[in-house]
């Protein structure tokens, strides 16, 4: 008796360590280092599903994430798992073989997600699928709600409006704006923040089906208006860099942010007390549609070689589920791709609805695929236009021909 319960136990903990030995751990890269907590939080509920599979969460400085992320990769020694950029970001990468091609068959989830979705993720070239979308942003402007209230202002119709308002702020002591122009991404972001709905559905249109370029007067009425609009930005703010004019939104002593929906968790983390609301940036009538830019941010791939393949497409499927994609968008405040989910925040749940009415945050979303990008173009742009080096037709004759050099509808 006791030899059988002796080889029942060594039965039993060869089995345990064979289950041990074959359990897979996948790497995991990301740059934002800043949700990591959360992240461990998805890979364990992930694993409690999947025992066998387990991933680490590694981060990376994001401004140095595509260099050591392609670096890694080229040498064999890339995450078997990864955050993409988006766009001309996921291209480089998709180009030279070194992410693992996706389709319905693979993450069936993919068919419900968004034409625009799956297109911030797919090749152009052999219009391949490289990574699960993630997460929309939403460049719109950000308000106080509590020094609208007490100022008697609310969301402006009009650009009319919009300019009374800064007036209004700016008569009582408080600044319209805290957006600087110092880092050079700023420039860019206030672009689609304040002129998308200057700019309009038609001219978007008209530039991707190649019937006009950047000298078009609908964008150069729209940088005129972003001119007008700069003189309510903080004094000196051509010297302002990011981190201080965010402290000067969360601190109170600014009405609104010009920038993206992705500010809005960190404000809130910064400081909790702070109430906010969103709107688009008006058109110059009231009856103009008021519209936001918008683009995907990121997405989830895999190596083209992972660890385990099985493993990894499993890990991808859960990415796109709506379980994950609830999680994700309720406690990292992002609107996320996959379609039907709902939102806890409210204001988060505003974004999404101002989303229906939306162009593309063009020069990241369409011109981000050669050497000059646009968005290169449009931030020297807006810098020598705002410093008085510039005017706003300077600067879409300076986006056009830079962009000739790739761009096919713009070559003469």
């Amino acid at each position: 008796m006791k030899r059988l319960l002796l080889g029942a136990a060594i039965a039993c903990t060869s089995l345990l360590s064979a289950t041990a030995t074959f359990a897979t751990e996948l790497s995991f890269w990301t740059w934002r280092q800043e949700d990591k907590a959360e992240y461990e939080k998805f890979f364990a509920d992930f694993t409690k599903a999947n025992p066998d599979i387990t991933i680490k969460f590694e981060a990376f400085e994001a401004t140095n994430y595509n260099t050591v992320l392609s670096t890694a990769l080229a040498g064999g020694k890339g995450p078997d798992l990864m955050m993409t950029r988006t766009y001309g970001g996921i291209e480089s990468l998709a180009g030279a073989g070194y992410l693992m091609p996706l389709d319905d068959k693979k993450i069936p989830a993919v068919k419900g997600f968004s034409e625009a979705a799956l297109a911030s993720v797919t090749m152009r070239s052999n219009k391949t699928l490289y990574a699960v979308p993630a997460a929309s942003q939403t460049m719109l402007v950000i308000y106080n709600t509590e020094i609208f209230q007490k100022n008697g202002i609310t969301e402006p119709k009009s650009w009319d409006e919009f300019i009374a308002a800064c007036e209004k702020l700016k008569a009582a002591g408080v600044m319209p704006f805290a957006n600087g122009t110092a880092t050079a991404w700023q420039n860019e972001t206030i672009v689609s923040a304040l002129t998308s709905s200057i700019m309009g559905k038609a001219f978007y249109a008209d530039l991707m089906a190649g019937k006009t370029d950047f000298n078009d007067k609908r964008y150069v009425e729209a940088l005129t208006k972003l001119k007008e609009i700069s003189k309510y930005f903080p004094e000196g703010f051509v010297g302002l860099d990011y981190a201080s004019a965010q402290q000067l939104f969360n601190s109170g002593m600014a009405g609104m942010f010009a920038g993206g929906s992705f500010e809005l968790a960190n404000f809130a983390k910064q400081n909790p007390a702070l109430k906010m609301g969103v709107f688009a940036a008006p058109g110059l009538k009231a009856e103009d549609e008021k519209l936001v830019g918008l683009f995907f941010d990121s997405g989830f791939g895999a190596n083209a070689k992972p660890k385990d393949e099985a493993a990894a497409v499993k890990f991808l499927n859960y990415a796109a589920s709506k379980e994950f994609a609830q999680a994700f968008a309720n406690r990292l405040s992002n609107v996320s791709a996959v379609p039907g989910v709902t939102f806890d925040s409210p204001l988060l749940a505003k974004v999404a609805e101002l989303n229906k009415n939306s162009i593309a945050y063009m020069t990241l979303v369409n011109f981000r695929y050669g050497e000059p990008t646009g968005s290169n173009l449009i931030q020297a742009g807006v810098s020598k236009l705002l410093n008085g080096q510039a005017t706003p037709a300077d600067v879409g004759k300076s986006m056009t021909d830079g962009l000739a050099a790739w761009y096919a509808p713009f070559k003469k």
